[in-house]
């Protein structure tokens, strides 16, 4: 809507006439490959060779092909590769470990509120309360009296009631000075509690022990008598188990699993790997480095806890949760699916004998506290006994040790076939799958490879999406020991003997075919590798746009050499490279030069017929070219269809050309977008038509020197 100016003032307007075309890196790699661990069949991006680790494990001779090693190698020249790992859903197992859900042993104490403990039972000394707590397996948490426990007493004379008394030791020092002994603190008039004595202890092997005596000085066999001095009414055979003569006068509760009512089935926390592999198998290596993931729980108190993911024996991340809070409940801290989760290596959910359970938190169980086993047993010294009040509040996870995660599976099929599947995958499904994922508007991709696999299904395929998308080049290879160069003629050309080789010819300008294969160093094993060289092909093209630009040859001395690589599976002399090259064959060959190293001497695409696109540098021009303007013109979208716009969309691919132009990328340019591109039919279909005219600078592949031997005599101004 225009300004619409009434009163006299000054106005001001503003208004962006600031357009330019965004720039588009070129040097992005897509590497399609086989991983132990890592997000499957999805693009994810990789800046550098510790994250590429980190996410999807270390190269290894086991996994079929060689992804990994590619991605490791190319992330030494660019800073940006998507690496898709690819995985049979029928085959790949998540690493697991499971933790068992138990509850601490508890004693459940209430008293007479609001009643002189020395008027009403007379009693004129103090208590002393006999504690001792075990773990599962049988082990004192403390012993201060001869390996039995540790004494407090209960100044019951000097409280108004035997529940003020209990708290005095209850709040205060089991829960500041006893080790393994806590205080609800709650005391919960929902529960039917004073207070609580817990045990830090869970699992059925936890016990908690309490005596109690009349007296400073613990004296079991006063037992019976305090007890009976707490409430005279009480019948300690009927509550307690014990006799009364004392020959039993401690009273034990056994901890136990947490069950559902009516059945034995026992509860238990399952993590899992958030993606499937082996390389989430926790262990150790040869050399004594801790491999894989484990999980490490730390107990924060009755309800919380530290859940700790390491990653090869190093604390990753950790979460703080709670089998009981809600907001802090384990599967609301780590969500059990893998697009809802917080944590970036495991998933976990509580299962019942291996299945999941719907569940939020332990304390939601519409019977929760009823629905723990017999066994646990309640004492209150008023008589009214607190049956199964205590221990769902205090359920925890049985064990504190580190936990290795172990049964994962890579996903990677036994057969060729099987394993052409996965990298093909599928472009009909969503997500896509396999090598079909860089087909995405959101990715930019230059350059694409399926390393280490010379399936023809698969070159063919990852051929296919770059024709058919127009994003990138694929680069392909002959497979390891080929053998002479014929065999690698005949196997561009379709014409391989060999079984399970290639039977159809190669013929793209969006594919580009480098051989031999190169050996390397790997540090991974300590040991000399064969390489696929479309790896070194990819790196050589993000070498080249990093000193020059994507339309300069990635061959040559300048561009061409490699640095890491020392030795080539067949050496290549001049005859060899002439074959290789000319006659409509297509491979590049990398050759070693004496003083030179080994270096990538050509850059033909794919295309057999020569015309400009049968050279690499061309294809890499046309595919930044097309990128860049759709890119910097999709704003026109919806404009209107006249010379306005018209001369909008040459006012930005101008310039842009002209930029290409002055960089050596072509040599003569024009744009075209007015009313002959756009014929009146055209106008009226809603169709913008523009024509884009380029002559792309062709290379200096063969350089010649005409030598002339002239006599004394001859004028050479004019020769």
């Amino acid at each position: 809507m225009a300004p619409n100016y009434v009163s006299p003032g000054v106005y001001t307007v503003e208004k962006d006439i600031s357009d330019f075309t965004p720039s588009i890196n070129t040097s992005i790699v897509g590497i399609v490959g086989f991983a132990s661990k890592g997000p499957t069949n999805k693009a994810t991006l990789i800046t550098d060779q510790e994250s590429l680790v980190r996410t999807f494990g270390e190269p290894s001779e086991a996994i079929n092909g060689q992804g990994l090693e590619g991605a490791l190698e190319i992330l030494e020249q660019t800073n940006a590769v998507y690496f898709i790992r690819c995985a049979d859903d029928t085959v790949a197992v998540d690493a697991s470990a499971t933790v068992s859900i138990g509850h601490c042993p508890a004693i459940a104490v209430s008293g007479q509120a609001n009643n002189n403990a020395t008027a009403r039972y007379g009693i004129e000394v103090p208590v002393t309360l006999r504690i001792q707590v075990k773990d599962s397996e049988g082990v004192a948490k403390f012993s201060d009296n001869g390996g039995v426990g540790r004494d407090y007493v209960v100044n019951v004379p000097n409280a108004r009631s035997q529940s003020e008394a209990l708290r005095s030791v209850i709040g205060g020092a089991l829960d500041a000075d006893l080790v393994g002994v806590f205080n609800d603190g709650s005391f919960d008039s929902g529960l039917g509690l004073s207070g609580a004595i817990v045990g830090s202890s869970a699992g059925s092997g936890a016990e908690l022990t309490a005596k109690i005596c009349e007296g400073t000085t613990f004296n079991e066999a006063n037992g019976i008598a305090a007890l009976r001095a707490f409430d005279p009414t009480l019948n300690p055979t009927a509550n307690f188990g014990i006799s009364a003569t004392g020959e039993a006068s401690s009273i034990t509760i056994e901890g136990a699993q947490i069950v559902t009512t009516g059945t034995n089935n026992s509860l238990s926390y399952l993590v899992q790997s958030l993606h499937p592999g082996a390389g989430y198998n926790g262990g150790v290596r040869a050399n004594g480095d801790t491999s894989g993931n484990s999980i490490t729980l730390d107990s924060l108190g009755s309800q919380n806890f530290v859940v700790a993911v390491n990653d090869q024996g190093v604390a990753l991340e950790t979460f703080k949760a709670s089998l009981v809070a809600s907001g802090a409940f384990l599967e609301e801290v780590i969500n059990t699916g893998e697009t809802n989760t917080t944590s970036r290596v495991i998933k976990g959910n509580i299962v019942r004998d291996g299945s999941d359970v719907a569940v939020t938190a332990l304390t939601k169980f519409s019977d929760s506290i009823s629905q723990l086993t017999t066994g646990l047993f309640d004492i209150s010294f008023q008589g009214v006994v607190a049956s199964n009040k205590v221990g769902g509040r205090f359920a925890k996870l049985v064990g504190t040790a580190a936990t290795n995660l172990a049964g994962g599976t890579n996903g990677i099929a036994a057969t060729e076939n099987g394993r052409a599947t996965s990298l093909i995958g599928d472009a009909t499904t969503e997500p896509k799958t396999g090598m079909q994922a860089l087909d995405d508007d959101v990715i930019n991709v230059g350059v694409a490879l399926v390393p280490g696999v010379a399936t023809q299904e698969v070159q063919n395929s990852l051929i296919t999406l770059a024709e058919t998308t127009q994003d990138f080049l694929a680069l392909v290879a002959p497979p390891y020991a080929v053998g002479t160069v014929q065999d690698a003629i005949d196997w561009t050309n379709g014409q391989a003997s060999t079984t399970g080789s290639r039977t159809t010819a190669i013929n793209s300008s969006f594919a580009a075919v480098h051989w031999p294969w190169v050996k390397v160093f790997s540090t991974f094993d300590g040991k000399d590798r064969w390489y696929d060289p479309s790896i070194f092909a990819a790196r050589q093209m993000a070498y080249t746009d990093a000193v020059s630009d994507t339309w300069f040859a990635p061959a040559g001395f300048q561009r061409g050499r490699l640095t890491k690589p020392t030795e080539v599976e067949v050496k290549l002399n001049q005859g060899d490279r002439d074959s290789l090259y000319s006659g409509g064959n297509i491979v590049n060959p990398i050759v070693a030069f004496p003083q030179q190293g080994l270096t990538i001497f050509g850059q033909r695409t794919g295309q057999r017929t020569p015309t400009s696109l049968d050279r690499i540098n061309v294809r890499r021009l046309m595919i930044y070219v097309r990128k860049v303007i759709l890119a910097s013109t999709q704003r026109f979208v919806f404009e209107p269809n006249d010379e306005f716009t018209w001369s909008q969309i040459e006012g930005v691919v101008n310039p842009f050309l002209d930029d290409i132009r002055r960089r050596r990328g072509i040599t003569e340019f024009r744009v075209v977008c007015d009313e002959t591109t756009n014929t009146p039919l055209r106008v009226d279909r809603n169709e913008l038509w523009t024509k884009v005219l380029l002559k792309p600078t062709k290379t200096a592949e063969v350089i010649v020197f005409e030598i002339n031997l002239t006599n004394q005599s001859a004028d050479l101004g004019t020769l």
